[in-house]
């Protein structure tokens, strides 16, 4: 997440309309071989948290659980269904309120090793900050292990583009048939951001390489409104980058020129994930925000002629495809 006051593809070949012959075999779910835990502080409740993510069975998707409450605490699907604030970072919840915070860091390592199934036990309200970037959840994942389930995967195509403007922020998803494209443009007064740009297909190598390293930033400058806004109470050297002005605050610098754009497209992977699929489409975010993301996604679930679900499919080559099979699908507002 970004926390200013300002607010080769892993799917493989194209789209084949083709029926599947007796040559191609379905993609699988996947989900963790074992368990495995962290702690940390979360950025902005300050809350020092436990986190264990653990396997799940085929069909689960992803799934947060509060184990420091009374009663066996509560489960929280990660559904765009269940988000309840995306102003600052993505909270979901369940019907009773209790929610969990700043998931789209964790959400977005799911997405990039392909993990579709796993349950999230936390004792705390916020996903913990870790470094401010995906990196330390991609080296859990990797941990653990990731395994092939005995389900076929399937996957969101964008059919039809659909765009949302808020003044001079604008997010769209159209169509794309290699796996998902995210192009990202950021454009910041504050001379050390400037504007920055950045573009990536999502697969498992370059999500590692170039995206999941991306910190999370924010201004100096914002830094006492959004405590006083109870944010950012974690916030750190150690978790985020913090510009002032023509500066970068932190010793070790930047990983990329482009850091912050790279980690606006990190926080908009994780974001997306919470249809519960891989998206096969073209996301583009122009100074946009969690919100924004948010608003688009009810644009695209409200009207089911712009998406459809289509199985995942290995080529003789290896390579996924995917069969031309529509079939419904919850709308997720």
């Amino acid at each position: 997440m970004t926390f200013d006051a300002n607010t080769p593809s892993a799917y493989g070949a194209p789209f084949d309309r083709s029926t599947p012959s007796d040559t191609r075999s379905p993609v699988f779910q996947k989900t963790l071989k074992s368990s495995i835990g962290c702690t940390g502080v979360g950025l902005h409740s300050g809350v020092r948290v436990a986190m264990k993510l653990h396997p799940a069975p085929p069909g689960t998707g992803i799934v947060f659980k509060r184990v420091d409450l009374v009663g066996g605490g509560a489960v929280i699907e990660a559904r765009w269904s269940r988000v309840v604030d995306s102003r600052m970072c993505t909270v979901i919840a369940d019907q009773n309120g209790i929610g969990v915070a700043t998931v789209e860091h964790l959400m977005s390592a799911f997405c990039g090793a392909e993990v579709d199934n796993a349950i999230v036990e936390i004792n705390g309200p916020e996903v913990p900050a870790m470094d401010g970037s995906a990196l330390p959840f991609v080296f859990l994942i990797e941990c653990a292990g990731v395994t092939e389930q005995d389900q076929p995967r399937r996957a969101l195509k964008i059919l039809r583009r659909k765009s949302y403007f808020n003044g001079n922020k604008m997010v769209a998803l159209g169509p794309h048939d290699e796996g998902l494209l995210i192009d990202f443009h950021i454009d910041f007064s504050a001379p050390a951001i400037g504007q920055q740009s950045c573009s990536f297909t999502v697969g498992r190598e370059n999500f590692k390489t170039e995206l999941s390293q991306a910190r999370t930033f924010g201004l100096l400058s914002d830094v006492t409104a959004l405590r006083e806004a109870g944010l950012a109470r974690g916030g750190t050297l150690d978790n985020a980058i913090v510009v002032d002005g023509d500066r970068i605050l932190n010793d070790d610098g930047l990983r990329h020129d482009n850091e912050f754009a790279r980690h606006k497209a990190l926080d908009a992977v994780g974001d997306l994930y919470l249809t519960g699929y891989p998206i096969i489409g073209h996301f583009t975010g122009r100074c946009s925000s969690h919100a924004d993301t948010a608003s688009l996604m009810r644009q695209v679930y409200a009207d089911d002629t712009c998406w459809e679900m289509v199985d995942l499919w290995h080529t003789p080559a290896n390579k996924p495809m995917w069969a031309d099979h529509k079939s419904d699908m919850v709308a997720y507002a």
